[in-house]
């Protein structure tokens, strides 16, 4: 009991800081505002059977996968196909899950496969691991079960074909919590089945990509800049940005304009959302 009281005195003694309740309703209004997008692009598929079958469903053999999945079909050399697709709420984790594969017969396609699980698993684990371990202080602090009420955390897993052509396709994978705080992930994949590799810029814009990158950047930065001086972009001697690289991760647009990306408070505020800077040389 003494332990408990210590627990609680110390939480309750604990400032907070000025923005936290703006940040907590950013994040629930994010995760609620993207679930709703989600359903506004797609039809969702019924969900008949319980969670644990369907978060195994992540584990189907490729030839299960493709007889269940809704496969929109891109011609060519490959097809992107939704792999699994369930929305679900279990132990007050609402999971809204949309899990691309890539279906080409290949090394990259497999290889591109493995990658996405991989990343989807993570994302399963930790936010069961998020959830417990908020809901565990939340009563250790002294929370009551009518405190608790109807919590839950949004669980996203969705992605989105940003250009394809018979030989190429760019896509993003989007990783998602939402509750009291709020996680976004996206990965980038740009991949060319003609040659069975990874695009890069250099690919899409010359030898002098970086070059053409760096001033095309920095010429959006400052044109970011109001009036009165303000911009959500960071200086670079203050963790703002400098230069591409080779792990910078970019998406082509339908019109072929690569699109550079960055995570979020990577090179601006959080209020910038995901950085994004199309290149057209």
């Amino acid at each position: 009991m003494k332990e408990f009281d210590q627990a609680r005195l110390e939480y309750e003694r604990t400032p907070l800081p000025p923005e936290l309740d703006k940040r907590v309703q950013a994040g629930i209004r994010e995760g609620k505002a993207l679930r709703r997008r989600r359903r506004m692009v797609r039809r969702l598929t019924s969900c008949a059977a319980c969670f644990a079958v369907l978060l195994a469903a992540l584990n189907l053999s490729p030839t299960l996968a493709k007889a269940a999945a809704d496969v929109p079909v891109l011609g060519g050399l490959f097809r992107v196909m939704t792999f699994v697709n369930y929305e679900e709420t279990e132990d007050g984790i609402h999971y809204d899950v949309n899990v691309p594969q890539v279906e080409n017969g290949g090394d990259l396609a497999e290889t591109v496969n493995a990658v996405i699980q991989e990343q989807v698993d993570l994302l399963m684990e930790r936010a069961k691991q998020d959830w417990e371990d908020y809901r565990d202080a939340f009563f250790a602090t002294g929370g009551t079960e009518e405190e608790w009420g109807g919590r839950e955390m949004d669980v996203i897993v969705d992605y989105e074909i940003m250009r394809q052509t018979d030989t190429q396709v760019s896509f993003v994978v989007t990783l998602g919590e939402g509750w009291v705080s709020s996680m976004e992930e996206r990965f980038y994949y740009n991949l060319d089945f003609a040659e069975g590799r990874d695009l890069t810029l250099r690919d899409l814009l010359g030898e002098n990509w970086v070059e053409l990158c760096n001033q095309s950047i920095q010429a959006q930065i400052d044109a970011s800049v109001d009036d009165e001086g303000f911009t959500y972009f960071f200086p670079a001697k203050e963790g703002g940005f400098t230069t591409v690289d080779e792990n910078t991760t970019f998406y082509i647009r339908e019109d072929g304009v690569p699109v550079v990306t960055f995570a979020r408070y990577a090179i601006a505020a959080g209020a910038a959302g995901f950085p994004e800077f199309p290149i057209t040389a």
